[in-house]
């Protein structure tokens, strides 16, 4: 099953040229340690939460937009081993050097595919990117309701749907996960997206999806108020060959 290193970044509006040129900068570092697809997505449709959102999540700005964005590798252990290289190799640190954004607020970790339906070799035009905590002792209601709902977003024209659960949500100095969803020490992070042919199939979709009355899940396996969410622009997507 894919294995996922999930990230967050507040990055400078004005910097969003020099972000994706950063981006592409490190295609071939990323695959040549085993990654199989690097995305990156820029906000578009982040909306304000009442007690948690995405932008809270890395502390955004008002001159900043958030990204979410993922590197997919064949399982754990590949990434692993792609991280411990990253930490030890002098091209690696070159490659990621000269950020043009604040690395100290960008949060990322690891986490295993637990649904993973729809074409992973199709480029989205648009993505949603959600983010909840969930009752660790819930995961497998959590995964039936997942996977329940996965068809669904493709009968509603989804490319593809990716939920994925936490391995190691560790805290950070200034922002993490943990934080970032009111995580409690009974819970898990769960990182998951759904990939759409562009934006206004999306938002059909939705609309639809949210007015059939069979799709509403009365008792969900989780807390509402604290799952995170938003519409967001692919600027990098290496299924597209870049690189």
């Amino acid at each position: 099953m894919t294995y996922v290193e999930g990230f967050l970044t507040p990055v400078p509006t004005a910097n969003k040229a020099a972000y994706i040129k950063h981006a592409h900068g490190a295609i071939d570092l990323f695959k040549g340690l085993g990654a199989t697809r690097f995305v990156e997505a820029w906000g578009d449709d982040v909306p304000d939460g009442k007690v948690n959102d995405l932008k809270q999540s890395v502390a955004l700005k008002d001159d900043e937009t958030v990204l979410f964005s993922w590197l997919e590798y064949p399982d754990k252990a590949t990434r692993d081993a792609a991280n411990e290289k990253m930490m030890s190799d002098p091209n690696a640190a070159e490659a990621m050097k000269d950020m043009p954004f604040d690395g100290s607020r960008m949060i990322f970790s690891g986490f295993e595919a637990i649904v993973d339906t729809g074409s992973a070799t199709v480029a989205p035009g648009y993505i949603d990117g959600y983010l909840l905590p969930v009752p660790t002792a819930n995961r497998d209601a959590y995964h039936d309701l997942a996977a329940r709902m996965a068809p669904i977003f493709q009968a509603h024209g989804a490319l593809r749907v990716v939920e994925a659960w936490a391995d190691d949500t560790a805290d950070g100095a200034v922002t993490d996960y943990n934080r970032a969803t009111h995580k409690r020490a009974d819970e898990s992070v769960v990182y998951a997206w759904i990939e759409w042919p562009d934006k206004a199939a999306r938002d059909a979709a939705w609309g639809k999806i949210m007015a059939d009355d069979g799709n509403r899940e009365p008792d969900p396996p989780f807390d509402g108020q604290r799952m995170m969410w938003g519409g967001f622009a692919p600027i990098l997507d290496t299924v597209k060959g870049q690189g």
